[in-house]
């Protein structure tokens, strides 16, 4: 059996991954001004803070409309006997349920939909090892089977520099925010139930990263294998140096750097730094 393996843009896989593992992309959309943006493909995200910075006006982002997977699910249906679509958390966008119902209007093809419950390059991890297993002849029961397993070890812990925009974007309530933004609070933030929440509240930047290496540690310590994703919203400098003091301090874990995008950035905002893992 031949199959397609789909994610949405907010992954944020680089393109010459994407085309080794013959890994398909659908974009979300940005919104700045007037101007619609399809991430990864019309915008990238170090053109999307500079435009914010300039404009001086916050963005809104949209899923992919229904009619997109459907076009690209019927074009995969040409060559393949199977798709697999994984995607962002369905508790911080509809981009699932919409591919989940284009799949079902599709003939010729059968469509597998996952739901990550996560974003980024977390959200990443499953598609990678989707790609790999595919390729391996593997069905989709048994890709769908191991994506259920990492999910049992897979996690990831953020601090946002200004908790407006989640706030804005209906990702925290206002309380939340305004008294995160009086304290001068770097809430140390998660994902659970499949929608984000704040972890502790902590007063500084650096002792929020520093707790969210702590967390890590209590997996990474047991020597287990392990996959682990730097991420940050246009802070490569501080990623990079993250990275580094991590990598010697865990050998055995594998480590790569990533970014927020335009989609998850506007949630986000310029500075967030984020660190997910799973064990292998």
């Amino acid at each position: 059996m031949k199959i397609a393996i789909v994610t949405d843009s907010t992954a944020y896989i680089p393109k010459h991954v994407r085309e080794e593992l013959q890994i398909h992309m659908i974009p979300l959309n940005v919104i700045l001004g007037n101007e619609s943006y399809q991430e990864e493909m019309e915008i990238t995200a170090e053109d999307f803070y500079e435009k914010v910075r300039e404009q001086g006006e916050l963005a809104k982002t949209s899923q992919p409309a229904i009619g997109e997977f459907i076009k690209l699910f019927e074009e995969l249906g040409k060559e393949y006997d199977a798709v697999i679509s994984i995607h962002l958390s369905s508790g911080i966008s509809g981009t699932y349920q919409t591919a989940t119902t284009a799949g079902q209007m599709v003939e010729g093809v059968d469509v597998y939909t996952y739901d990550s419950e996560i974003s980024c390059e977390v959200q990443g991890f499953y598609v990678r090892e989707g790609a790999k297993m595919a390729s391996e002849g593997k069905s989709p029961e048994e890709i769908l089977a191991r994506f259920d397993e990492m999910k049992k070890t897979m996690d990831a812990y953020f601090v946002v520099d200004d908790l407006h925009h989640l706030q804005r974007g209906g990702r925290l309530n206002s309380a939340q925010a305004f008294i995160g933004s009086l304290l001068q609070v770097k809430p140390v933030l998660y994902f659970r139930d499949k929608i984000i929440i704040p972890f502790e509240k902590i007063r500084t930047r650096k002792k929020a990263l520093k707790r969210i290496v702590e967390i890590f540690d209590e997996q990474a310590s047991k020597g287990i294998p392990m996959e682990a994703v730097v991420v940050h919203a246009n802070r490569e400098e501080e990623a990079k140096e993250l990275e580094r003091e991590l990598k010697e301090l865990y050998p055995h874990v594998e480590f790569r750097i990533s970014y927020f995008g335009p989609v998850i950035g506007t949630h986000l905002g310029e500075g967030s730094l984020a660190l997910g893992w799973y064990t292998k």
